[in-house]
Order: C-alpha cells, then sequence, then structure tokens
C-alpha cells in the first residue's frame, strides 16, 4: 500500500510539472493583451471558483470552532507564500531581469526547500542531494539559454528571484504539515487561494491593474485564461498538494527541474521555436540528475 501511495505521488508530481511547462505557452499568448498581474489576478479568479465549486466551504450556524480557527493561520501563511509573494515577487523579478534568469533561478526551488526542511521537518541530507542539484540545475541553464550564453545579471531583479524560489520552499512545508482532517486536500488547496488572493488584492494598484473586460470577449483569451486557471492552478496546486503529502516537500520539489523541459518542447511543437544540440544535452543532464538523486537515496530522515 505504501510502495501504490508512493506511485501515485510521483504521478501526480509529473502531472502537475507536464500541464504547468506547458502554462508558460499560454502565457506568453495572453501577454499580447493583458498584463502579468492582470492575468494572474484571472487565473485566481477562475481557480478559487473552480475549487469552490468542486469543494464548498461548509457553513455553520453555530459558534465557530477554536482549535479550526487557529488552524488558520496555516492556510493564511501558505496562501500568503505559495500564492501571494511568490507571484507577485515572479513578476516584479521579470521587469528587472531576464526571463531566462529567473528560469534558471527558480531551478534553485529544491535545494531551499531541501534546506528548509533540514531545519523544520529534521531531514538530513547526503552529498547525492547536492550533487543531483548541480546535475540538474546545469541541464536547467543549457535549456533556459538554449544555446546562447548571452547572460545579464540584475542584482535586484534576480534577488527577488531568490526570494521567490524561498516563498515557494516555505509554501510547501507548510503544505506537508497541514493534515487531512482540515478538510483534505481539495479543501487545503481552496483555502489558499482564498486567502493568496484576499493578500493580493492591495497589491494591483501597484501593478497597474485594470480589469478590461473587452478583452474577454475574444475567444483565445477566454480559452487560455480557463486553462491557466482551472487547469494550471487549481488542478495543479491540488496534485502538487496531494504529491507533497504523499512524497514529501523534499522529494516533490525535485520534479521542478523537469519545468523547462517540458516548456521548451511544448514550445518546439506549439510556436515552432527551435531546440538547440546544447539544449538537448541539458534534458539528459536534468533527466540524469534527477535519476541519480531518486536512486542515490538522496535524503533520509534524521532519526535521534
Amino acid at each position: 500500500m505504501t510502495s501504490q501511495k508512493a506511485l501515485l505521488g510521483h504521478l501526480a508530481a509529473l502531472f502537475t510539472v507536464f500541464v504547468w511547462g506547458v502554462t508558460f505557452i499560454s502565457t506568453k499568448v495572453l501577454l499580447v493583451s493583458f498584463s502579468p498581474i492582470e492575468i494572474m489576478f484571472y487565473r485566481l479568479i477562475l481557480a478559487l471558483f473552480a475549487l469552490t465549486m468542486v469543494s464548498p466551504p461548509r457553513l455553520t450556524f453555530f459558534l465557530p470552532d477554536l482549535s479550526a480557527l487557529r488552524g488558520e493561520w496555516k492556510a493564511m501563511a501558505a496562501g500568503l507564500c505559495g500564492v501571494t509573494l511568490f507571484f507577485l515577487l515572479q513578476n516584479a523579478a521579470l521587469s528587472y531581469t531576464l526571463a531566462a534568469n529567473v528560469s534558471v533561478l527558480l531551478s534553485v526551488i529544491p535545494l531551499c526547500t531541501a534546506l528548509v526542511s533540514r531545519v523544520v521537518l529534521k531531514e538530513k541530507l547526503k552529498a547525492g542531494f547536492f550533487f543531483g542539484f548541480a546535475v540538474s540545475i546545469t541541464g536547467v541553464i543549457l535549456i533556459a539559454f538554449n544555446g546562447s550564453f548571452i547572460l545579464k545579471l540584475n542584482p535586484l531583479g534576480d534577488l527577488l528571484t531568490l526570494l521567490a524560489a524561498l516563498v515557494w520552499a516555505l509554501y510547501s512545508i507548510l503544505i506537508k504539515g497541514m493534515s487531512a482532517d482540515e478538510g483534505g486536500t481539495l479543501a487545503v488547496t481552496r483555502k489558499v487561494f482564498f486567502y493568496g488572493l484576499l493578500f493580493m488584492l492591495p497589491a494591483l494598484p501597484l501593478f497597474g491593474f485594470r480589469f478590461g473586460f473587452e478583452r474577454l470577449t475574444v475567444l483565445p483569451n477566454i480559452l487560455n485564461l480557463f486553462f491557466l486557471g482551472v487547469g494550471g492552478s487549481a488542478l495543479c496546486f491540488f496534485t502538487w498538494n496531494f504529491a507533497v503529502h504523499r512524497l514529501g516537500p523534499v522529494k516533490t520539489s525535485a520534479y521542478l527541474y523537469l519545468v523547462p523541459m517540458v516548456t521548451i518542447a511544448a514550445s518546439a511543437l506549439v510556436l515552432h521555436e527551435k531546440i538547440t544540440p546544447l539544449a538537448g544535452v541539458g534534458v539528459a543532464l536534468i533527466l540524469g540528475g534527477m535519476a541519480f538523486s531518486e536512486w542515490g537515496n538522496v535524503f533520509s530522515k534524521n532519526r535521534r
């Protein structure tokens, strides 16, 4: 039964990174008509609506459960980290540095997650973890620049990206700590989006948000927003949270190395973008690093 649960976790993580890799294509299409903050707002609204339809909040006319109210801080913190801060920091970083830089630097999420897990969950890291990380991130770099070694560093943009990686690591740790008796994975995911959207509202004017409803009458815009909101956000946050519960935050985060690989393959198929031989080497390095991490028993619980 344990191996079956782990298999389901691996499948959920694979599905999640596959969809997340494709979402970059939809985002690229929508950027013609929408700003990044507008895309983010609409996809979160759609995600929250979809999750509410599937898992409606339970209403009560009696005194609230004080223990449940005390547990709300976890959902609030997860929404703040995994939704509000992560997306806002990522969007802000894209204003200062190259998209390729952001793609590479976000690939330190597994390392951030492992280090935070070491402190919070007492997971012991082995040397193999760092070797697998080095191999995989080398592959990510080759894919991100797709054979072009033009690197333009921007301290502010790169720092914002690293902060985004850190808050996502914190999100994964928080989700791991939210037990099933808090309403199940669907209910937890809905709460996370609710608080994430709530915390984001004050920031919208700062990023020049406008509703522009006329853009929502264009069919390609509707379809891509629906895919991002329902598929890339509601469904994928649910499957990601499911995977974290089954595999743990460190092992699940390692699948994020695959996102650039999926993106470049989708770009070649849909947008007919060129894949260089160095990008192909990058794919091999990512897969090799992940395989080493998995088969090399990357981490184990620190038992006292």
